[in-house]
């Protein structure tokens, strides 16, 4: 896997949530968590962001082991440092102690000059009925596209 083609997606996420403001934001990252992102082993499930003394953190994201990392490897789960501007930090500091909202990872990648970049949500939960709502327009899209296909 080129380091180019590194797109690692939330999918629950946008199933989850409504999603109502983005931000792309870099990451505190050692040697051993950007090779092993550089061939796609990570995991943004179960993952959400939070604000701690005007820093932002993403907590429980999984990178796994790099395989040629000896004593220097680092810990899969460990909380990551996100880098944002105080104007995003405060804009998602005042979204998030919202009732209703939570910050949330949507999508892991390598940008063009090489560095990992995770674009974060402000998202509120979906209730049942809307996540059924959106099961039915997916479908509905699927059923077109057969149509137009025949």
């Amino acid at each position: 896997m080129d380091a180019k083609d590194v797109n690692i997606k939330n999918k629950r996420a946008r199933y989850d949530y409504e999603i109502t403001d983005t931000f792309t934001a870099g990451l505190v990252l050692t040697g051993t968590e950007i090779k092993s992102i550089r061939q796609g082993r990570a995991s943004l499930a179960d993952t959400f962001c939070y604000v701690d003394n005007g820093e932002v953190w993403v907590k429980n994201m999984h990178i796994a082991e790099y395989f040629y990392g000896s004593y220097n490897n680092h810990a899969a789960r460990r909380e990551r440092k996100l880098l944002l501007s105080r104007k995003e930090i405060r804009e998602l500091q005042k979204s998030g102690k919202e009732a209703g909202f939570t910050i949330v990872p949507l999508r892991l990648f390598i940008n063009e000059r090489g560095y990992a970049k995770l674009v974060i949500g402000i998202a509120r939960g979906k209730k049942e009925y809307d996540k059924r709502q959106s099961i039915k327009e997916r479908e509905d899209k699927l059923s077109m596209a057969r149509m137009m296909m025949k």
